[in-house]
């Protein structure tokens, strides 16, 4: 048993059951044990991928996306490019070195990087080398002004709650012992919920046993970043994989070493995640104040980009052994068998700008 797993049974065993949302947040960011805090957890020696590690291109389009946006909110000189979750700060280097194809952006901008991770810290500042970066522990902490923001794969991370729909109401589904006393399971609280907030109206009379997942956390930060963005011009670009209409259903998933396994098999040594809500965090980001664009497909958008123009370059300059890698890996991000519909992206902006690049109707 590991020592976050023996931590989280006494805590239960002196007070009781625990939410969801805070058995995740033990898991992934226990300041000692948690997965995030222990441990670098992407490659092919980690536990998954993310975009940005499967194809340069991904970032590369990236850059020149948030390059595009400073140019529609009026080349603002200074402005804040903020990534969350920046991972190995691979996307990073990639839209960096994009970037630098448009000099008067690559001069305004100043790079801030939310990331608690003193692990993932020092793997972004090896991959960046001497560029400038301020890091900080949460967005709160970001400077106000102009804004361009990136949330790669960061918002499925983000604890969540789960609902159950009982005769009576909706019941929180809350982590707990087992008969053993030494197994962690989730079991469905006798009383309603106070959370039954949470569940959309449209949802609210959906069938005995159906779960509903509610994330707080992404709540707030969709109001946050609305605040921001009615307040100074600015952009925030999301892309996670998840669901454009809210709607019910169980996703949460734990992941080890490219596998699934159980959330509680060893809480602190594996992902933990569940599917977005885009319709929900839209919601929320437009009541702050932000206008919203899309969902569109990860498919649909990198191919407005031009994903497919930008690879057929990388293969006119490949050695003859490389051009079957970068053709598969492009493949991955847009295919609809792999991440290409899974994975939606979703715009925020300040009131009256136009629709960014890549949410055009046409899809070439």
């Amino acid at each position: 048993m590991s020592a976050l797993s023996e931590l989280i049974l006494r805590r239960i065993r002196a007070v009781g059951p625990m939410s969801l949302a805070e058995f995740m947040h033990e898991a992934l960011l226990h300041p000692r044990f948690g997965y995030y805090t222990t441990r670098d957890p992407l490659g092919a020696q980690g536990d998954f991928v993310t975009a940005p590690e499967v194809s340069q291109a991904f970032g590369e389009l990236i850059g020149l996306w948030c390059a595009d946006t400073w140019m529609r909110l009026g080349r603002p000189d200074p402005v804040l490019l903020v990534e969350l979750g920046p991972g190995r700060g691979t996307l990073m280097q990639d839209a960096l070195g994009a970037a630098a194809r448009v000099p008067d952006f690559r001069r305004a901008l100043r790079l801030h990087l939310v990331e608690s991770s003193k692990t993932l810290r020092a793997a972004q500042r090896k991959r960046l080398g001497d560029a400038k970066i301020a890091w900080h522990d949460d967005l709160g902490s970001v400077p106000e002004g102009p804004m361009i923001a990136i949330a790669n794969e960061f918002l499925d991370a983000l604890p969540i709650v789960q609902l159950e729909r009982g005769a009576a109401g909706w019941h929180e589904r809350l982590v707990t012992l087992a008969a053993d006393g030494e197994t962690l399971v989730l079991a469905r609280a006798a009383a309603p919920s106070a959370l039954a907030a949470l569940v959309p109206p449209e949802l609210q009379r959906s069938a005995p046993g159906s779960i509903f997942e509610g994330r707080p956390a992404a709540a707030a930060l969709a109001a946050e970043l609305g605040r921001r963005l009615a307040t100074a011009p600015g952009a925030a670009l999301c892309i996670d994989y998840g669901h454009a209409q809210k709607a019910c259903g169980d996703t949460l998933q734990a992941v080890r070493r490219h596998r699934p396994c159980g959330i509680f098999d060893e809480p602190g040594a594996a992902d933990l995640t569940a599917h977005v809500d885009f319709a929900s965090f839209a919601e929320a980001a437009r009541a702050a104040g932000a206008h919203t664009h899309g969902p569109v497909t990860q498919r649909d958008f990198l191919r407005r980009l031009g994903i497919e123009a930008r690879m057929a370059q990388l293969l006119a300059r490949a050695a003859p052994e490389q051009r079957e890698t970068i053709a598969t890996a492009v493949r991955r991000l847009i295919d609809p068998a792999e991440m290409g519909t899974l994975f939606k992206v979703l715009a925020l902006t300040s009131a009256g700008l136009p629709a960014p690049d890549g949410f055009s109707e046409q899809v070439p």
